[in-house]
Order: C-alpha cells, then structure tokens, then sequence
C-alpha cells in the first residue's frame, strides 16, 4: 500500500476535477465556489448530487491531512464547509 495514497487521489480524484491548489487558498467562500463548480461541471461524480460531492470532497481532505493541516488551514476548510452548506441553501 503507498505511503501517501490520499495525496494522489487529491491530485488525481476522477471524482472531480479540482482548480490547482484549491485546498490551500485562504479564502473559504473562493474555495467553496471553486469546489461547486467543480461537482457541478463534473461527469463523472460518484455522489448522487453536486452538493454531496463538494462536501465529500472536502471532507476527505480534510481528514486524510489529518495531523499534517495547519490548524489555521483547517479552520479556512471548516469555514468552507459552512461556506458549501451557504451556496448550496442547506443552512
């Protein structure tokens, strides 16, 4: 099994297709956009909705970083997850 197997679905997800370094922005309502646009563009999702694979997305990176995110990168990741709930009226 590959050490760094989630960096290489990150990079290489047929999931969705992501804007370069999205998960290291600083703005949580950018990366939020961008992560729409992604699952909504994409055709080859897994998750039955836009929204649910947005946040799967998300979700994923931020666990798989795990001990290794900065905990100010992790709040701008959380934020965006509030962000995505926002954009995708399910607040």
């Amino acid at each position: 099994m590959k050490k760094n197997w989630s960096g290489e679905v990150t990079k290489h997800s047929i999931a969705l297709d992501l804007e370069e370094g999205v998960f290291t922005w600083k703005d949580s309502k950018k990366i939020a956009i961008s992560l729409k646009n992604s699952a909504e563009d994409s055709i080859r999702k897994k998750a039955k909705t836009p929204y649910q694979s947005a946040m799967s997305m998300l979700n994923f990176y931020i666990n798989r970083a795990g001990k290794k995110l900065e905990p100010k990168q992790k709040r701008v990741l959380t934020i965006a997850k509030v962000e995505l709930r926002k954009i995708f009226g399910k607040l």
